[in-house]
């Protein structure tokens, strides 16, 4: 049977659903048991494939080349959020920020980005017109070139407006290594700031709900909270995440996964802002599982998580930083959260889509 893969997800769908795009269990069987194997040439190669540039992709936020004795990061997303524009921030920024921080969670200097538009035909020139305003006035303020681009339009109905795609180049630093892979039992696990403001944004303009008070996108570009930690301890910073689809939840358990190892964490000290925890529970959701834009989650040796910290909190960007737990030889692969009440739980991705159409 060498050779052999499964062309399709584990779970028994003969189509795709909204799922498969919410960044939790679907998402990851998605790329594992379809998207890999027929990228592979022959189809033999796995996601933990340790010279394979499309694992290391899968399981990063980047993937890292050697290109001429340089090493280059090299990360793509697309944004379909609904609406275009919602508190704190519109599908412009957002395309911006979230290239610019998959770059920024390697370890990268980010250089310069493609744009790709998919335009619905009757879009408003004036609604392209201000995301691409957005975009720029990001793109300028993050210090990076926006190089290259691409248009195209389909019929009215067939894509909501517009999508934007971004791909992005970064430099990885000598003696950089960031990598999921590389956290390691002991590491302290510290999170940049509040979580879940982004998703309750985009859901509080989409469904007009209100929540007791303001609640506004955290879409931010991280690169230079992330030199900044680097310039702390370099070698000390071993994984960094950015919480974006499936929220912090989805990306703890997926460092867990690459590293073999269990992370344990208090539930209590994860900040979550009142709006958020009002809206999560009036909706039945787990704050854990709603996505960020601007916050990034770090797992540094402990020897060096104190200056780290020090680092983030002179950051603006960081100013809230907390450290939340810890990594551990115990239960590998497995995140299990302490509860107000003194007992355990185990953290889980989510299956699908909580909140879709939010990134």
């Amino acid at each position: 049977m060498t050779g052999w893969a499964c062309p399709a997800p584990l779970r028994d769908y003969q189509r795709i659903v909204l799922g498969h795009g919410g960044g939790g269990v679907l998402t990851s069987e998605l790329i594992e048991h379809l998207f890999l194997p027929a990228f592979a040439a022959g189809g033999s190669m796995t996601r933990h494939d340790p010279t394979s540039a499309l694992a290391d992709a899968a399981l990063a936020d980047a993937a890292v080349l050697a290109v001429g004795g340089i090493r280059l990061a090299f990360t793509t997303d697309s944004y379909v959020v609904r609406p275009l524009f919602f508190p704190g921030g519109s599908i412009g920024e957002l395309a911006v920020h979230g290239t610019v921080n998959d770059l920024a969670c390697r370890g990268a200097v980010p250089l310069a980005l493609s744009a790709g538009f998919i335009l619905e035909e009757g879009l408003e020139l004036d609604v392209l017109g201000r995301v691409a305003q957005a975009m720029g006035r990001a793109a300028a303020a993050a210090g990076v070139r926006l190089a290259t681009g691409d248009t195209k339009v389909v019929e009215r109905g067939l894509a909501d407006g517009l999508y934007v795609n971004t791909s992005g180049i970064g430099l990885v630093p000598p003696g950089v290594d960031v990598r999921p892979d590389r956290a390691a039992p002991g590491d302290r696990i510290i999170v940049s700031g509040p979580i879940g403001e982004h998703g309750i944004a985009v859901l509080s303009v989409r469904e007009g709900l209100e929540f007791g008070g303001d609640v506004h996108s955290d879409t931010a570009a991280l690169h230079g909270l992330v030199a900044a930690m680097l310039a702390a301890a370099v070698p000390g910073v071993h994984a960094l995440r950015d919480p974006t689809r499936g929220g912090l939840a989805t990306a703890l358990c997926e460092v867990a996964a690459a590293a073999g190892a269990g992370i344990e964490f208090t539930e209590s000290a994860v900040p979550v802002p009142p709006v958020v925890e009002a809206a999560c529970g009036f909706l039945g959701l787990d704050p854990l599982h709603v996505a960020c834009e601007g916050r990034l989650v770090a797992f540094v040796a402990a020897a060096d998580a104190d200056a780290v910290l020090a680092a983030m909190r002179a950051h603006p960007a960081g100013r809230d930083a907390v450290v939340i737990g810890s990594v551990t030889a115990k239960h590998p692969g497995v995140v299990v959260a302490r509860t107000a009440f003194g007992g355990n739980r185990i953290v889980d991705r989510p299956l699908g889509e909580q909140l879709p159409r939010i990134c």
